[in-house]
């Protein structure tokens, strides 16, 4: 009985913390690039009352006699599938058809990130940046060969164009080229967004902000030298300008997780409840 207490107790625990994955899952419906969650249950250790034995040629072998203690979570799993892709006509708004990331750096500490949300935007200094102002990765010249923060300015005007000309509009193409249009009708590519990607995404952790630290355990393309690569190589998917990757989770499915789990939880308090008056029938026995 001792041990039906503990394996109910357990059980709601457990099914307390699928609850409050749930919970979240649903509370982020709305949330631009968020990834749903899911619980992975594993039975707990079981007490071993005999051990099993092999048998001879004279004698049967034995089975082994186990009772388990209960459920442990072994994992919350981030499912990385893609979400369905809205346009939005905003520039600066990018999502990822397929596989990858966007890397953003915070300019003050240098710390690297990862995010699926492409909700950007251009600040003061014309820098792409994400709305808690970390800066967009990837080739930032004309020349696409060094990596930094992207900046959209006509700050490196290649010699055709016409003198005292100024930028009249970007944009970004599906392999994330950074297109400048000057006011003399002329064109030129300012830099380029770069994604990343990972063998083991499940190693990447959460840090809020539609933002995923942990880049280096997750197995990313360059190995301990993480290198983004440009959209649509290695693996990776494309830029869609004007859109956004809405939330992947299935609101249907929460609600039916929802109500197995709230049984089970009802279950596992049942089996609580019932022991319990097995130790009161056994308690009052002296009387």
């Amino acid at each position: 009985m001792i041990r039906s207490l503990n394996s109910g107790v357990s059980g709601i625990q457990q099914f307390q913390e699928k609850m409050d994955v749930i919970g979240n899952n649903i509370a982020n419906v709305n949330t631009t690039g968020f990834k749903s969650a899911r619980v992975d249950f594993a039975d707990a250790f079981s007490d071993t009352l005999r051990q099993s034995s092999s048998a001879t040629g004279t004698s049967s072998g034995t089975p082994s006699l186990q009772i388990g203690s209960g459920v442990s979570t072994s994992a919350v799993r981030n499912i990385y599938t893609q979400g369905a892709i809205t346009t939005t006509g905003y520039q600066t708004d990018m999502a990822i058809s397929g596989d990858g990331f966007f890397v953003v750096k915070d300019p003050l500490t240098q710390a690297a990130f990862v995010t699926r949300a492409g909700n950007f935007r251009l600040d003061a200094n014309n820098f792409l940046v994400t709305d808690s102002g970390m800066r967009v990765q990837g080739f930032n010249d004309t020349a696409l060969a060094t990596r930094g923060d992207i900046a959209v300015d006509a700050s490196q005007v290649p010699s055709t164009v016409a003198a005292g000309a100024s930028m009249t509009a970007f944009s970004i193409d599906l392999e994330g080229h950074v297109k400048v249009k000057m006011s003399d009708g002329s064109e030129f590519t300012r830099g380029q967004i770069l994604l990343q990607r990972f063998s083991d995404p499940q190693s990447l952790q959460k840090e809020g902000l539609n933002l995923y630290s942990g880049l280096g355990s997750a197995g990313p393309l360059g190995g301990t030298a993480p290198l983004a690569q440009p959209p649509g190589s290695n693996g990776l998917g494309r830029i869609e300008s004007g859109a956004l990757e809405l939330s992947n989770v299935d609101l249907a499915g929460e609600f039916t997780s929802m109500i197995t789990t709230q049984r089970a939880f009802q279950a596992c308090a049942r089996v609580i409840t019932t022991s319990d008056e097995m130790l009161q029938e056994l308690v009052s026995l002296k009387r």
